[in-house]
């Protein structure tokens, strides 16, 4: 019983009523948006997030504790991360962990759990981080399903195009260009082209 028992240990963890497995998807909610992460077994997980602390500060002790908001928010805009290790209670940061709910959205199937835990596993390190293009959804996505894709970042840009890019816009952009060269008295060939094709491209994309 003793190898099961070991295997047991270091790759199935109870948190609370919940059991953690190596290879699981996490995510907790955390400040603005959904934070991620692939469960390692032994109480540890894998993810990736944005830290100021890497590029002021070269003490390994410092940057190894928990990171903060604070630390994540200009982390964000300095666009500096890393995947990390830390533990269940520190990735949680006190908030209610769920598990694979990501399989009820993807339409590709899991990897094997072993594969996860190994792919999440071998990109640890420094990453540029984009809160876009590549943020911690996209890594966990990677590691599970094979696909670096963001479910947040498609529906923040589909919430952008709507408030951006629409005719409505389009119209108040063209008043707006019409009000200011009246008001500039100025007419030249770039200022009729921005009051012109400002709003024909908003327009074209709307």
């Amino acid at each position: 019983m003793f190898p099961l028992q070991l295997l047991t240990l270091l790759f199935i963890t109870t948190t609370g009523n919940v059991v953690l497995k190596r290879g699981d998807l996490l995510e907790v909610p955390r400040t603005l948006f959904i934070h991620f992460g692939i469960y390692l077994g032994g109480g540890r997980v894998a993810h990736f997030i944005p830290d100021i602390l890497p590029l002021v500060s070269k003490d390994r002790s410092r940057i190894g504790k928990m990171v903060t908001n604070g630390r994540l928010i200009l982390g964000v805009l300095a666009k500096c991360g890393s995947v990390r290790v830390d533990s269940v209670d520190d990735f949680a940061y006190g908030s209610r962990i769920l598990i694979n709910s990501m399989d009820k959205v993807c339409s590709r199937p899991p990897l094997q759990a072993e594969e996860v835990a190994q792919r999440a596993e071998r990109l640890c390190g420094d990453v540029t981080y984009s809160l876009l293009w590549y943020n911690c959804e996209h890594y966990v996505m990677y590691c599970r399903y094979g696909t670096a894709m963001s479910f947040q970042t498609f529906q923040f840009c589909k919430t952008m195009r709507k408030l951006v890019l629409s005719r409505f816009v389009a119209k108040v952009t063209a008043l707006l260009g019409a009000c200011l060269l009246f008001y500039l008295r100025t007419v030249n060939t770039w200022s009729i082209l921005l009051a012109v094709l400002l709003p024909f491209i908003i327009w074209m994309a709307s």
